[in-house]
């Protein structure tokens, strides 16, 4: 393995509970410095393997390497690299902002100063306010600081901005693209499809134990299905020759014009247009998104399993 541009490599990963199998030989590969969005529905097996990359549960087969650690033995060296964002860190709630960070910073040899600190995470203006005392979105920003505590070169956050109104997500957003300005390598797991598409360097879909997918966003959604391309005629407008594919006429008197090439298929329709002097109301054009993708992927998910 290349440590120096692999942040974590995994091979044939397997865990069962029992009888029930809830990690079924899965292959994952995480880049250094980028940010990796691991998705499944409930019950898909991305927690346990998370746990695993962890170091928190065992593994029942296969190959797994986290920085150059095996993360079953635990070691301190290893531990030392990590950063862990939980839903809920659950700090004291009558500490400061800067208290809680350097109680957490106490806990390392080689902590992160509290001022990059506090700027990684736009704390500063909050560093002598309570915990308990700030808002929801600052409260998810304190949890990132103290994973971000001991200077970790990889951080996993777990469902960062649950919870979240619109405001607050994108300011979340921006804390997360300067930990990776920071040269940080970041594991997010979201149930937020946006939030991994704005996100994720590289995302990877888990289904009933499975990687089913796996690749940039924009890798992915090329193989989600084409653009669709909807507008309405006028009653008068001329007729489209046959060798221009306008679509299907739906019953709502929309054309309906599902592509791979919406550029070529735009270009084409609006020339046309323009030549007969036709007006093409309500044009609109649709991509397909990942949670498109995602509710495809995962339309034959059963109950949970695990």
């Amino acid at each position: 393995m290349n440590q120096t541009s692999t942040a974590i490599q995994v091979r044939g990963l397997r865990k069962s509970y029992g009888d029930v199998e809830a990690v079924r030989g899965i292959d994952l590969e995480v880049s250094t410095g980028e940010v990796f969005a691991l998705l499944g529905p409930n019950g898909a097996g991305k927690t346990t393997t998370i746990e695993i990359l962890e170091g928190y549960l065992q593994k029942s087969a296969g190959e797994v390497h986290v920085l150059g650690h095996d993360p079953a033995r635990k070691e301190t060296a290893f531990r030392e690299r990590i950063g862990i964002v939980l839903q809920s860190t659950g700090a004291q709630p009558y500490l400061n902002v800067e208290e809680t960070i350097d109680l957490f910073r106490g806990y390392y040899p080689h902590p992160m100063p509290l001022e990059d600190v506090l700027q990684a995470t736009g704390l500063g203006p909050q560093r002598k306010t309570r915990v308990k005392k700030l808002s929801g979105g600052q409260q998810r920003r304190l949890d990132v600081a103290i994973g971000l505590s001991g200077d970790p070169d990889l951080l996993f956050l777990d469902e960062p901005t649950t919870g979240f109104d619109p405001s607050a997500r994108r300011d979340a957003w921006g804390m997360i693209r300067n930990l990776q300005h920071l040269g940080k390598t970041v594991v997010l797991t979201t149930h937020y499809m946006d939030e991994a598409q704005n996100l994720a360097d590289r995302v990877a879909i888990m289904v009933k134990g499975k990687i089913v997918v796996d690749g940039t966003p924009d890798e992915l959604l090329s193989h989600g299905g084409g653009a669709t391309i909807r507008y309405k005629l006028s009653a008068d407008a001329a007729p489209m020759p046959d060798e221009l594919d306008g679509g299907v006429l739906q019953s709502d008197e929309h054309y309906v014009l599902v592509t791979d090439c919406p550029t070529l298929a735009l270009h084409r329709l609006t020339t046309w247009a323009i030549r007969e002097g036709v007006e093409l109301q309500e044009l609109t054009v649709i991509r397909p998104t990942l949670e498109d993708l995602f509710l495809q992927l995962t339309a034959s998910q059963g109950p949970e399993e695990a």
